[in-house]
Formats: structure tokens, C-alpha cells, sequence
């Protein structure tokens, strides 16, 4: 396993299961895995409610920029994942009020299931901080 890189890791229960890390700082680029509404203890926040799902994995993914090194400011790219297209504009709005001084280029998709069938929205992101 290569040491030039720094993983950030979450202490998510899938982390070991899957093989993989919250994010990952490569010089200057940070790639944050996609993000769940889970706190620090694992447990699903906002259960039914997409906006507030939506508010937590923004959260989640801030504090992996945090750790880093970086900020919303530096993100360039999110991808978000909901398993209803149909409330994309709850999500936008939580998407907007993390990103609206700096909008990233984005993508949202319509999944049919994320890992937990109570989880109704992922979100990832792609940053450069600057040199």
C-alpha cells in the first residue's frame, strides 16, 4: 500500500467492509467518497426527510475537506445520488446554501438503493486547493 497519499478516515462501519477511506489528499487534489447523513455515531440523521439527509452529507463532507486540509471553497465538482429524482429540489436548496458564493460543477442522479433503504441521498466532491 503506498504512504503518498493522505486518507482521511471517517470510522464509518463500511470503511473496513469495503476496502476504502472518507477522503483521500493527493497533493493538492481531495477526493471525498460519497457521503452519507450519518453523525459521529453512525446513525442515520433525518430519517424520511431528503433536505435534512442532504444537510448531514454536506456536513459529513465538510468536515473531511477540514481534515484535509481544504474547504468548500476548494471544491470544483460534487456528485449527488438520490433514490428520488422527484425531490431534487430539496436537495439543491441543501446544496445551495453549503455552495451558493462558490458553486462547483455537479451532477445528480437517480439510484435505485443506496447502502441503507433509509438513506435517501449521497453526496461526493472532487476539491484543488490552491497553491
Amino acid at each position: 500500500m503506498s504512504d503518498r497519499h493522505t486518507r482521511i478516515h471517517s470510522g464509518a462501519p463500511w470503511e473496513p467492509l469495503a476496502g476504502y477511506c472518507r477522503a483521500v489528499r493527493a497533493g493538492n487534489i481531495v477526493a471525498v467518497s460519497g457521503s452519507a447523513a450519518v453523525d459521529e455515531n453512525g446513525e442515520l440523521v433525518g430519517e424520511g426527510d431528503i433536505h435534512a439527509q442532504s444537510v448531514q452529507c454536506l456536513k459529513v463532507l465538510e468536515a473531511a475537506l477540514e481534515n484535509a486540509g481544504s474547504g468548500l471553497a476548494d471544491v470544483v465538482r460534487t456528485r449527488m445520488f438520490v433514490t428520488d429524482i422527484s425531490q431534487w429540489e430539496a436537495v439543491a436548496k441543501a446544496h445551495r446554501a453549503f455552495f451558493g458564493d462558490a458553486p462547483p460543477a455537479t451532477s445528480m442522479v437517480e439510484v435505485s438503493a443506496l447502502i441503507d433503504p433509509r438513506m435517501l441521498v449521497e453526496i461526493e466532491a472532487d476539491a484543488v486547493i490552491p497553491d
